[in-house]
């Protein structure tokens, strides 16, 4: 298996939290495939750049992509495309 470049990671982080909505650390990191720890530093660096907002639901602190978190993750799997594509016309 190879290992993700940190920017699949955030693709990933996003895609997960696009898929099922509000998520918790926990959840994020099953679903990213993740330790608890560096999901909780890609989620924070995320933040910061206005790709994630944290948010309150039943009493817990859980994350929700944002629209500039949404346009990253177009552009993100816009070049994979490109990238793996083998034979270009």
């Amino acid at each position: 298996m190879e290992r993700r470049t940190k920017y699949e990671i955030y693709a990933d982080i996003l895609g997960v939290i696009m898929e099922r909505g509000v998520m918790g650390v926990t959840r994020i990191s099953y679903g990213s495939n993740l330790p608890v720890d560096r999901a909780k530093e890609a989620l924070d660096f995320l933040e910061k750049r206005g790709m994630l907002k944290q948010v309150s639901f039943s009493g817990n602190k859980g994350y929700m992509i944002t629209a500039r978190g949404g346009e990253y993750l177009q552009a993100h799997r816009t070049v994979k495309k490109f990238v793996d594509e083998e034979n270009p016309e």
